[in-house]
């Protein structure tokens, strides 16, 4: 599989395709892990707008993937 951003999707895509729910959780964990890193690193960065919106992109994923596999969905304060 060839990926744009590696050193984050690679996280992502273990936990998208992981179904042993003892080992989904560690998964999302890094992956949400290796996200937030990325996302400090382009803090102060120019023209990184693409994988901005790639990075909440693999958020949501993550979220859609707790809530359908592990059956947790945080909650939201409105």
């Amino acid at each position: 599989m060839d990926l744009t951003y590696p050193q984050w999707q690679e996280p992502l895509a273990a936990a998208i395709l992981e179904f042993n729910s003892r080992q989904l959780g560690e998964k999302i964990h890094k992956a949400e892990e290796a996200i937030a890193n990325r996302f400090k690193e382009l803090e102060f960065a120019q023209d990184n707008r693409h994988e901005r919106q790639a990075l909440s992109d693999g958020l949501s994923i993550l979220r859609d993937v707790k809530r359908d596999r592990l059956g947790t969905l945080e909650e939201k304060s409105e």
